[in-house]
């Protein structure tokens, strides 16, 4: 139980005279059946405060497991950055406005995607609007097509790089240069009769 993970917590507290800042501490429930009974949690006898959505390093947390609000959160932060560029850059030329995407704008929404990459088709689209608008910004740009927009300005689809993320991060893991075990997440297929399977 979570309780008694706290009790365990709040009596080592009490051995070396610390103490949690209970106010600062919430309980999430993930899933639908989770957090409706009538149980709540305490430390130092104060209830824990029960949310639906948190942050945490930078990442909304929600407990339905989806990434729209961090998706929306992210795409604002950049949209914001965007308006500050159209309004005050008056030299929009392709090779400032390239650099200033790629170091103020586009981290805002690469930012941790291996952990909250978006799986439903809407928020892909809400995210790939923010490069979307910033291509159309670059002098000369609009009268092409997205595609066509990104590889004149040698840029990939945000999708594209989340994916590449993703491989980067199996690679490592497979290689050893992660502190997170293959095995966690993959199970390798051994399989070596498949072209024997084929002919038969």
């Amino acid at each position: 139980m979570v309780q008694q993970d706290l009790n365990t917590l709040q009596n080592w507290a009490t051995k070396w005279e610390m103490s949690f800042n209970a106010s600062k501490c919430k309980v999430m429930h993930i899933g639908k059946q989770l957090g409706t009974g009538p149980y709540e949690n305490v430390i130092n006898g104060q209830k824990l405060e029960v949310v639906t959505k948190e942050k945490d390093l930078g990442i909304i947390l929600s407990s339905n497991l989806k990434v729209a609000d961090q998706c929306a959160a992210a795409c604002a932060k950049a949209n914001r950055m965007l308006g500050l560029f159209n309004r005050n850059i008056e030299n929009k030329n392709k090779f400032i406005m390239l650099q200033l995407y790629k170091s103020l704008v586009r981290p805002h929404i690469d930012y941790c995607t291996v952990a909250w990459s978006p799986y439903y088709v809407k928020d892909k689209v809400l995210l790939e609007k923010v490069q979307r608008r910033f291509t159309r910004m670059v002098p000369g740009m609009k009268e092409f097509d997205y595609p066509s927009r990104l590889k004149t300005l040698k840029l990939w689809s945000l999708e594209e790089r989340r994916n590449r993320s993703d491989l980067m991060e199996v690679f490592k893991m497979y290689r050893g240069f992660s502190s997170i075990p293959f095995e966690t997440f993959f199970q390798l297929d051994h399989f070596s009769g498949w072209s024997q399977a084929q002919e038969t």
